[in-house]
């Protein structure tokens, strides 16, 4: 690892106080373009970083690479390590919409779940958990009971160590208490397997998989949506969604504007009209 990349591997850990996870990313991005390359990234020019990174075909893991070069020469220039500010330009991505699903259709997945197992009182409060409070599936599997105060949720594991806290509908902690009152084995987290250890991710996504045909996040999406379309400002859902950046949560509102249109389709008396 080159001088200036330990530097700035550095400077994001301590001086940005990014996380572990951040560090490691940015860490393992960049060392592996100038072990590939053989030389330090400072000294590349942008046709052999594009060479290099020109093996991605995922737009999205390539924009991410990208970011990281970009991160790292704009530290390079500010350090003054280089005259020149390079910047990369990213690759094109069409923007979708994220999948979400309505209340009914939750609903009818709920339905399905028999709730005389504790089993079943367990998917039946993690589907209702997850949609009633937007949380990531990193931050559901480290809920602890006490996390849960009254009717809010305290988030102290969110992405990029920011706790936030959020309220919970009385229904979704109406599901914990019955779940957790059969549940017979005690341990510090919520939610736990038919041995009594902490659920794993994999088992949450066969959860909603099963009931919803849906990946956990999918409920986050479904959450966000449903704020959006009920009139929430966009920057309580933000807050609410635990988002760094209202560009992160602006993509709702492309939900929002195709929710508008569609009731003046069916509402306004001149949609149907012909001239």
């Amino acid at each position: 690892m080159s001088n200036e990349l330990e530097a700035f591997i550095e400077y994001i850990g301590v001086i940005k106080a990014l996380s572990k996870k951040s560090v490691e990313a940015y860490r393992s991005d960049l060392d592996a373009l100038e072990t590939t390359l053989n030389k330090p990234l400072i000294e590349l020019d942008s046709a052999s970083l594009f060479a290099a990174l020109g093996v991605y075909k995922n737009r999205r893991t390539l924009n991410r690479k990208l970011s990281s070069v970009n991160a790292f020469f704009d530290f390079c220039y500010k350090s003054q390590f280089s005259q020149e500010k390079t910047k990369l330009k990213f690759s094109k991505i069409p923007k979708l919409l994220p999948k979400f699903l309505s209340y009914k259709e939750i609903q009818n997945g709920l339905n399905q779940i028999d709730k005389s197992t504790i089993i079943g009182l367990r998917d039946y409060a993690l589907i209702l958990f997850l949609y009633a409070s937007g949380a990531r599936i990193s931050e559901c599997l480290a809920l602890r009971r006490e996390d849960i105060e009254g009717e809010w949720l305290h988030i102290r594991h969110a992405k990029g160590e920011k706790e936030r806290i959020v309220p919970l509908a009385k229904v979704a902690i109406k599901a914990i208490e019955n779940y957790l009152n059969e549940m017979k084995k005690e341990s510090g987290f919520v939610w736990r397997n038919y041995k009594g250890d902490k659920l794993s991710r994999i088992s949450a996504y066969k959860i909603t998989q099963k009931y919803l045909g849906v990946s956990p996040h999918v409920l986050r999406h479904s959450y966000a949506t449903s704020l959006i379309t009920g009139g929430a400002d966009l920057r309580v859902v933000q807050e609410l969604l635990g988002h760094a950046s209202l560009i992160t949560t602006q993509i709702y509102t492309h939900i929002q504007k195709q929710d508008l249109k569609e009731t003046v389709e069916v509402c306004h008396p001149m949609a149907k009209e012909q001239i």
